[in-house]
């Protein structure tokens, strides 16, 4: 069972930043900014490359409920999904992160 797996079923704590019934928004063990949001389907789906269109069509709603709810909106982020070995995706569950806010370690004046 996949990690993202173990993490929907409970099995592995996270810091839920929204959830529904078919996904769950939680924060990144390793954040790469000061908002660093992973955002999976609650079913398991390799990647973005086989997740059907209409999962996909509710997980996009979903997605920007979550920049709705972190009120980035103004400030901008990005929204990253990879895809396959090659594409750099380490986690074989489709996920997509959302980055946003100043770098983590960076000074602010």
């Amino acid at each position: 069972m996949c990690i993202f797996c173990k993490i929907v079923k409970g099995e592995i704590p996270n810091q839920t930043i929204l959830e529904d019934e078919n996904f769950l928004a939680f924060n990144d063990i390793n954040p790469t900014r000061k908002i660093h949001v992973l955002i999976i389907p609650k079913e398991h789906y390799d990647s973005f490359d086989v997740v059907p269109s209409n999962i996909m069509a509710d997980m996009t709603t979903f997605i920007q409920k979550v920049a709705a709810k972190l009120d980035i909106k103004q400030s901008g982020y990005r929204l990253i999904t990879n895809i396959g070995d090659h594409g750099g995706q380490e986690v074989h569950h489709l996920h997509f992160h959302l980055i946003g806010g100043e770098p983590v370690g960076r000074l602010v004046r």
